[in-house]
């Protein structure tokens, strides 16, 4: 069998996968990883034979092995011995020993949106998109779905907090997906619901230019069947156009949000600490037969942005017609989803809260969220770049979302899946912000740092999507004085 095709130059012609039968035994190389084990946990849980590696344990690793998955840490080709199917990411390089084998003994290889479409079979799938909360939005949609009795399949990119989790085999014939645009195998799936959360220039060491971005998400909208639903946020500029566009095209659009004219429209009322509450406007006759007086909705997480991402669940919601007092009760206890404004923990009064942010909108929807929480304390701020080209093209952008904190220490670029670009460091950003010291190459100084700066009350955020998040539990034993420090080679 042959390797599957790159979906670059896909055009709207939806991607047929192999049935699960046709699978056979499973090898997910990498597959420790927040996709990969997701994709892995969905299978074992449909009865497809599974196995997998990884450079290193982990305790996502270990609970594959609990389910029933053959584990190995460590990479070599004779892992490979006995698949039929390989799985890969793109992070995945073309001299990995298994891959190189796998390639070798001629085995199918699938990226892992092409397994993940594999393991959706003929299930209605919900798929979220969008340069912004997809994690978030997706978690919140897959909790509302169980709170209103719908036992669907999920696949999220981080653990779902209630559930414990970030995937599952449901009984319901539905599939909620994070749909990850970032090398365009967003476009592998065949969503019956499309959720757009926002769409801006993101990912361009894969696209290259703004509008190539625009260009996948609208083969992602033409994949959307005629008696589908492409549910966009009309806050966000490059989402609504996409709306208008696909509207264009015969396709029906559900609009959410704050903006007036939007078909579920949000009206703030209040915002304190974690929670935030709003008022849910529909567009008359969206609901017919259902009282249209307007709704309220709570949440117990803090901002703007979770407000939006509930409102596009809630869109979801009325799309598959689903009980809408059953959804906002499970959205009322929606706790987040790890690494999106998490809590780790606190010491002489401060809280440590960790978020994934990682393009400057991300780092401006979390600082502005921790403003509301801090209340009038003070917010403190260790942001970690995630990939050189990304903070190459936004760094003013990023320095000016920075400067939202108090103080600010940024580290070394984490460089993820890229080499070093010349002239590309941290000090981009910094020196672009309003303060003078914001660079920190040593990570044991940033948390002295922080740490001595900080009194009761007030709030330290680790920010990115790299390895930042390690120092959530350092900063805390910091502050009740004990534990060693963090230092900067991690």
């Amino acid at each position: 069998m042959t390797e599957q095709s790159s979906t670059e130059e896909t055009t709207a012609v939806a991607y047929i996968p192999p049935t699960l039968s046709d699978l056979g035994h499973v090898h997910f190389i990498g597959m420790g990883g927040a996709g990969m084990s997701a994709i892995a946990r969905i299978m074992l849980g449909q009865g497809v034979p599974v196995s997998g590696s990884d450079a290193k344990a982990s305790v996502g690793l270990s609970e594959l092995g609990v389910l029933g998955a053959t584990v190995h840490v460590g990479q070599a080709a004779e892992n490979v011995v006995g698949a039929d199917t390989i799985v890969i990411s793109t992070a995945i390089r073309d001299s990995n020993p298994e891959l190189m084998a796998a390639r070798a003994a001629g085995l199918r290889i699938l990226h892992r949106s092409q397994a993940l479409a594999a393991a959706m079979a003929d299930d209605a799938v919900v798929a979220v998109a969008g340069t912004h909360g997809k994690t978030t939005t997706t978690s919140m949609i897959t909790v509302m779905l169980k709170g209103a009795g719908v036992d669907a399949s999920f696949a999220v990119g981080g653990t779902v907090q209630g559930l414990g989790v970030n995937a599952a085999h449901g009984e319901a014939p539905v599939f909620v997906a994070e749909a990850d645009e970032s090398d365009a195998s967003f476009l592998n799936y065949r969503p019956n619901i499309a959720v757009v959360t926002n769409l801006e220039a993101d990912h361009l060491d894969h696209y290259g230019t703004a509008e190539a971005v625009f260009a996948a998400f609208e083969k992602f909208a033409a994949l959307i069947p005629a008696d589908g639903t492409l549910v966009a946020c009309a806050d966000d500029a490059g989402s609504l156009a996409l709306a208008a566009k696909a509207a264009a095209s015969g396709t029906r659009c559900l609009s959410y949000g704050f903006a007036e004219g939007a078909d579920i429209r949000l009206i703030p009322s209040t915002q304190q600490g974690l929670h935030s509450t709003a008022t849910l406007e529909f567009r008359e006759g969206l609901l017919p037969g259902v009282q249209e007086t307007p709704l309220t909705l709570r949440l117990q997480v803090p901002g703007n942005h979770n407000l939006s991402n509930a409102a596009a669940a809630v869109a979801v919601a009325v799309a598959l017609g689903v009980d809408l007092e059953s959804s906002l009760l499970a959205l009322a206890n929606f706790s987040g989803a790890a690494r999106r404004f998490e809590a780790k923990g606190e010491g002489r009064g401060v809280s440590v809260y960790d978020d994934y942010a990682h393009h400057p909108t991300e780092v401006t929807a979390a600082l502005k969220a921790a403003r509301i929480v801090a209340g009038e304390h003070k917010v403190h701020v260790l942001f970690q770049p995630h990939l050189f080209s990304r903070t190459r093209e936004f760094a003013a952008e990023f320095a000016q979302a920075l400067d939202l904190a108090d103080t600010v220490a940024v580290l070394d670029i984490y460089p993820a899946r890229e080499d070093p670009i010349p002239g590309v460091t941290s000090e981009l950003i910094t020196r672009a912000l309003r303060q003078d010291d914001g660079y920190a190459p040593d990570g044991a100084a940033a948390v002295r740092r922080l740490t001595d700066g900080a009194a009761a009350g007030d709030i330290i955020l680790t920010i990115g999507a790299g390895d930042v998040t390690e120092f959530g539990p350092v900063l805390v034993a910091a502050l009740n004085g004990d534990g060693p420090v963090k230092g900067s080679d991690g």
